[in-house]
């Protein structure tokens, strides 16, 4: 008979105290470790690119670029590294002085979260993380998707994200950032 090992799960504070002796990156879902394969040069160019965009409409203390870990709610212990995250001023005060830059859940939610579609696991983007953002409320989740030319921007309304989609030339009109004019042709394909 075959035997299989039980995974280990481990509890917010062995993630917290955990170290690989490596560079590599790991998020933490549902108690197992998940390593967090590198980007594509495509999907680095788009967060770059909105990154930038971004810090022309706030405070650079307020973007944060494939750094912030985000803790979420769940049964076992989960962390997640967003793509792009926007702060609110009381999210910075509250990471001001911290070791680490991990949003926990006892912190103000991010104003926004971007998720650069990865061509591995789409439905990691369209469906886990829109439910666990949802449920951290999270007002703004933006997906953008190179695979179908298409940016999905969700909106928290009374616990659920209502869903608007922009594809083509059509400018990507953001409740939090009001003054964001680019559209998702401009967004998927800016090569200067």
């Amino acid at each position: 008979m075959v035997q299989f090992a039980t995974p280990k799960y481990m509890t917010v504070e062995e993630y917290l105290a955990y170290d690989s002796g490596t560079d590599a990156r790991y998020e933490l879902i549902d108690g197992e470790l998940v390593d967090v394969p590198p980007e594509s040069p495509l999907n680095v160019r788009i967060g770059m690119f909105l990154m930038a965009q971004f810090i022309k409409l706030v405070p650079l203390v307020r973007v944060c670029h494939k750094d912030a870990e985000l803790q979420l709610a769940s049964k076992r212990a989960k962390f997640r590294y967003p793509d792009l995250v926007i702060l609110s001023e009381e999210g910075v005060t509250a990471l001001d002085g911290k070791s680490r830059n991990t949003i926990f859940l006892d912190m103000p939610a991010p104003l926004l979260v971007v998720e650069i579609v990865s061509p591995d696991d789409p439905s990691r983007d369209y469906r886990q993380k829109r439910s666990e953002y949802a449920v951290r409320e999270i007002p703004e989740y933006w997906i953008v998707d190179p695979l179908t030319q298409k940016i999905t921007m969700l909106t928290l309304r009374e616990g659920f994200y209502d869903e608007t989609v922009f594809v083509d030339n059509q400018t990507v009109q953001s409740p939090t950032l009001p003054e964001f004019s680019w559209t998702v042709a401009q967004i998927l394909n800016y090569r200067e």
